[in-house]
């Protein structure tokens, strides 16, 4: 090896010099120096090959085969905005198509074979971001991400019977688990926003931004909507679209929510508060947030216990919501407002209650003919949402 040869070297010095220990030591003096310069230089090299190794390692990761928390370098995110930019101005998707793994310019297996969809998956976790900011229920509810059109779960709602017996005394058969299998299907969800082609030739305009912007404001508003109210039918099934019942666990149906009565024909009474608190089971209780829209919560805010305290309490630290009774508060715009029969409050465990699913990827076709000068984008995704454990959400009913 080459380290062992300036070793040998150095060696050397000793066994071929005169034997004045000066000269001795100026030779040995300078055959190490060499041997650092040389040294320094294979790290050097060494050093670029590792650098290429990762930038070779990073490229791959652009395509989602990196962490599961979907962080991206500002280098990855560099590529795939200037790839996406050339795609929306220019329809050229061979810059997606050469970031390797995950981002490539095919045709799924539902898309239109003459249609140029191109999947992007990269994008979902951004526009997921999003969402989370203007949909509470993706912010509380359970999420799961799949490859297929139903998500199934088996759920197991009742334990196994069992009976005290003697020592002889005949063993007989006992009740046996209760098993369901949920069943969630995404539904598509689509948006066409428009943008004129001179200010796409713009250079300055981040359109990756645009892009995602716009469509996750117009895929916000309708998801949020079905989260909480949508009826199954092409959309997510929303909690206040199941059954209700003033029952309570052990005797109400399951898929059934529990309605705790507030105590006025129009209005909310406090007490009615505490009650929908304590309909919840300990185990829920611990993960538990209340939902209503604004309206609801500035009626809520003006509440006082006996004692003259309000019940609402404002959050002492930045990014925290506020609390009643000790549980956070969520503002659900789509929530309805108070009045005779609705139900403007839920309270509950929101990640052990209702799952929304997303199937993985997101569609993107740009269409630059039908509606000249602009440059339409026919983006879709699918979704689904489902209650899943009709324990862990509690209603309030205005009524008494």
């Amino acid at each position: 090896m080459k380290h062992e040869r300036k070793i040998r070297g150095i060696m050397a010095v000793r066994a071929n010099a005169s034997g004045d220990p000066k000269q001795v030591l100026a030779e040995m003096t300078n055959a190490f120096s060499q041997f650092k310069q040389d040294h320094k230089a294979e790290v050097r090299e060494l050093q670029t090959g590792l650098d290429e190794v990762n930038q070779t390692l990073s490229a791959l990761r652009i395509g989602g085969g990196g962490p599961a928390s979907g962080g991206a370098s500002e280098r990855d995110r560099t590529e795939v905005n200037s790839a996406l930019r050339k795609l929306i101005r220019d329809g050229d998707d061979a810059p997606l198509a050469s970031l390797h793994t995950g981002i490539n310019a095919g045709m799924s297996t539902d898309s239109n074979p003459d249609g140029g969809f191109t999947v992007v998956p990269y994008l979902s976790p951004v526009m997921t971001e999003r969402l989370h900011a203007i949909s509470p229920m993706r912010q509380l509810a359970r999420t799961e991400v799949i490859a297929t059109d139903v998500f199934e779960e088996i759920a197991d709602t009742s334990l196994s019977g069992a009976e005290w017996v003697t020592e002889r005394e005949a063993r007989g058969d006992t009740a046996s688990p209760t098993l369901h299998k949920l069943s969630v299907p995404v539904h598509e969800i689509s948006a066409m926003p428009k943008v004129t082609q001179k200010l796409l030739d713009d250079s300055t305009f981040d359109l990756a931004t645009w892009l995602t912007g716009n469509i996750s404001q117009s895929f916000a508003r309708k998801e949020g909507n079905a989260f909480i109210n949508g009826d199954g039918i092409n959309k997510p099934r929303g909690i206040l679209s199941y059954d209700v019942s003033d029952d309570d666990d052990d005797t109400r149906d399951w898929g059934t929510l529990q309605t705790i009565a507030s105590g006025e024909a129009a209005d909310i009474d406090e007490d009615s508060l505490i009650s929908l608190i304590y309909a919840i089971k300990p185990e829920y209780r611990a993960g538990a947030s209340w939902i209503m829209n604004r309206k609801t919560a500035a009626t809520v805010r003006k509440l006082k216990d006996g004692q003259g305290r309000f019940l609402w309490a404002e959050s002492l630290a930045a990014g925290e919501p506020p609390r009643l009774l000790g549980f956070p508060v969520a503002l659900d715009e789509e929530m309805p407002d108070i009045g005779a029969g609705e139900r403007p409050i839920a309270f509950g465990d929101f990640a052990s209650g209702y799952i929304i699913v997303d199937r993985i990827g997101l569609r993107l076709l740009r269409d630059p003919y039908t509606d000249k000068p602009n440059v339409r984008f026919y983006t879709t995704k699918r979704v689904g949402g489902a209650l899943y454990n009709s324990e862990a959400i509690k209603l309030l009913r205005v009524g008494t």
